[in-house]
């Protein structure tokens, strides 16, 4: 493995683990509704357990509420209380064949709680991409072990993948920034 296959396995890696953290981020909940808190919400259908975006369509109705339309008629119940038994602390209504979801306004409590989950979230992701650094740079000293590399082409590989770290890491911490911003913003 060359120093460039190196540099850019770790990067693949580390932009993995960014998208991994955007992904968990996504699933907290803000001052607005998002359709994708309900992701974890999964309803039996026909004796499988499907996700809820697999048999119903999801939509932002106003500033408050999120609406769920089930494609089949027989199904409104079934996603009410898969929905209602989740943990997330959510009390929907029907009416008609649509499914209302009204978002309870945070407490300025639940936001303090928040912000310290995105915060755990956002450490957990430096930390895996200062693993993927410490991967890197072992690959690295040991093709210079194995007389494959020089010690100036190590070290460069070396600074190389600190600027990738360090850029990671600022984005990172730029990402998680935007979310406590949307969560203490009332």
């Amino acid at each position: 493995m060359s120093i460039a296959e190196i540099r850019q396995n770790a990067e693949h890696k580390m932009n993995q683990s960014l998208e991994a953290l955007k992904t968990s981020l996504s699933k907290v909940r803000t001052g607005r509704p998002n359709p994708q808190i309900l992701d974890t919400v999964h309803v039996e259908y026909y004796g499988s357990m499907l996700p809820l975006s697999q048999v119903a369509n999801l939509s932002l109705l106003d500033a408050r509420t999120i609406g769920v339309a089930p494609w089949e008629k027989g199904m409104g119940a079934k996603i009410e209380k898969a929905i209602r038994e989740s943990d997330l602390g959510l009390n929907p209504a029907s009416q008609g064949d649509l499914i209302r979801v009204p978002m309870p306004p945070m407490t300025e409590e639940r936001r303090k709680e928040l912000t310290k989950v995105v915060k755990g979230e956002g450490e957990a992701a430096k930390v895996a991409v200062r693993n993927l650094r410490r991967d890197a740079n072992e690959h690295v000293k040991k093709l210079l072990k194995d007389k494959l590399v020089s010690e100036d082409d190590e070290r460069r590989a070396q600074d190389d993948i600190q600027k990738l770290t360090d850029r990671m890491i600022g984005e990172i911490d730029r990402i998680v920034a935007s979310k406590e911003q949307d969560i203490l913003a009332v």
